[in-house]
């Protein structure tokens, strides 16, 4: 992963809802949950659950599908998986790798 797109993806979880969106995804594994129902747990307007998930998915952080009418958002776990590997990629590095 590109450092660019590690801050990108930080940036919109280091936002409060953004970031509850998401680990709600992540618990909800690859069945995921549509746009309206998330609106509805979270009691947030329909607009601004689809900002926040217009936010996420330009980060790359979550993946979306259509279901007959309804559009299933869901974590994206290779790129979530990419994430922690970049941030845990110099891990111990000046201790001689041991942690």
């Amino acid at each position: 992963m590109k450092a660019k797109n590690a801050v990108n993806a930080l940036a919109a979880l280091a936002q409060e809802s953004r970031l509850e969106i998401f680990r709600l995804l992540v618990r909800k594994g690859t069945a995921g949950m549509a746009a309206g129902d998330l609106s509805t747990h979270f009691g947030m307007p329909p607009a601004t659950m689809s900002f926040h998930l217009k936010e996420l998915t330009n980060a790359g952080l979550i993946t979306s599908r259509r279901e007959s009418r309804s559009i299933i958002y869901s974590a994206d776990f290779a790129q979530m998986q990419e994430l922690l590997s970049f941030l845990m990629e110099n891990c111990c590095a000046d201790n001689g790798g041991k942690c």
